[in-house]
């Protein structure tokens, strides 16, 4: 005779299999939650550590073709901008006009960290685009950018006359956050 083994509804191997089943299904749930979730967040918003906190110590050379070199000394005495930029940038050359109606307006001082960057390549893009900044220091192998806590380029930071950080645009400066945030704090820390 043979034997047969029955399982009942809630047997230990039935439930075993079940879960072995739903598993798969509740982590690429939980995953589709979480890239969901975060499609919706405005990449802008990062936060950064450095918010009101001083700038970095740094020194950098000035880019290929420019005299005028960028350290943390530069950054005090009066309300300015930092641009972190790159010729290979393609969201760089999308904000350009706008830093450069920034400089024509001498609404604030523009200075710039070129982020890896071949030394005669960001010469060379700044010749052709024209160059809104007043100082700007080459960040070859991208360490300063790093304890700037750069994600990408470009990103832009205001900086108070103290030298310390009080705003972080990650992305290109578009027209609505340039009217909206930056031209409005700039007038803030200048009183």
């Amino acid at each position: 005779m043979i034997e047969q083994t029955l399982e009942t509804p809630s047997s230990p191997a039935r439930l075993s299999r079940r879960l072995a089943l739903a598993l798969p299904a509740i982590a690429f749930a939980g995953i589709a939650l979480s890239l969901g979730f975060g499609l919706r967040r405005d990449p802008s918003l990062l936060p950064s550590a450095l918010l009101d906190k001083p700038v970095p110590d740094f020194s950098l050379p000035p880019v290929s073709g420019r005299t005028l070199a960028l350290s943390s000394l530069d950054l005090k005495g009066e309300v300015s901008l930092v641009n972190v930029f790159a010729s290979w940038c393609t969201a760089c050359r999308y904000e350009h006009p706008l830093l450069q109606q920034i400089k024509q307006k001498g609404i604030v001082p523009i200075h710039a960290i070129d982020y890896k960057d071949k030394p005669d390549d960001a010469a060379k893009w700044l010749d052709e685009l024209g160059d809104p900044y007043t100082r700007t220091g080459a960040d070859i192998d991208g360490r300063v950018a790093i304890d700037w806590g750069v994600y990408g380029v470009p990103e832009t930071y205001v900086v108070d006359r103290t030298g310390r950080i009080a705003y972080k645009q990650v992305g290109p400066i578009t027209r609505e956050a340039l009217d909206e945030t930056i031209l409005p704090l700039i007038a803030r820390l200048r009183q």
